[in-house]
């Protein structure tokens, strides 16, 4: 059930950019003890920016981003962007509240981690709130270790989950 699919036409790429703000009222809704670390790191982060030079970060050759499909509709997204020089983030997973339970959480995470060993990159980086009860066991199993970072966004504030993983193309 679901397909996973990339992102290409204008169209995709506008539809991306509602699911990534989507995202966004979805995590404000869920964490609203954290506004303020929500707005600091879209606008550290300069999501808007991003959004508006999609192509730069999130196609290839340097990223991606992929739908979750269900009947023919994006219900879901993840986004690939370069980390650094050599490694992969991986950004803004998120599935639609109805189309949870359907297993395109996993089946996004796969995809990307492919793509990323396609791109060649080494590691692959992500953050999350500490909230994400659904994704972070989903994480680790896909292969993500926790890490420690003081200098990394949210790198004090222990609500701030940093993960990491090491590509089969790289060990």
């Amino acid at each position: 059930m679901g397909i996973v699919r990339k992102v290409r036409s204008t169209d995709d790429i506008e539809s991306a950019r509602s699911l990534v703000w989507e995202f966004f009222d979805q995590l404000r809704l869920r964490y609203p003890d954290m506004l303020e670390t929500i707005d600091t790191y879209i606008k550290e982060q300069d999501v808007a920016g991003q959004l508006e030079n999609f192509d730069t970060y999130f196609l290839p050759p340097a990223g991606e981003c992929l739908f979750a499909m269900l009947d023919d509709k994006p219900v879901g997204l993840v986004m690939l962007r370069p980390h650094g020089d050599t490694d992969g983030e991986m950004n803004r997973m998120y599935v639609h509240p109805a189309a949870r339970g359907l297993g395109m959480g996993r089946k996004l995470g796969e995809a990307i981690i492919n793509e990323a060993e396609a791109l060649g990159y080494g590691t692959l980086w992500l953050d999350a709130l500490h909230r994400h009860v659904e994704a972070l066991p989903l994480y680790e199993s896909l292969g993500f270790e926790y890490y420690t970072d003081p200098n990394a966004f949210g790198g004090d504030d222990e609500r701030v989950i940093h993960m990491k993983m090491a590509l089969k193309s790289h060990t």
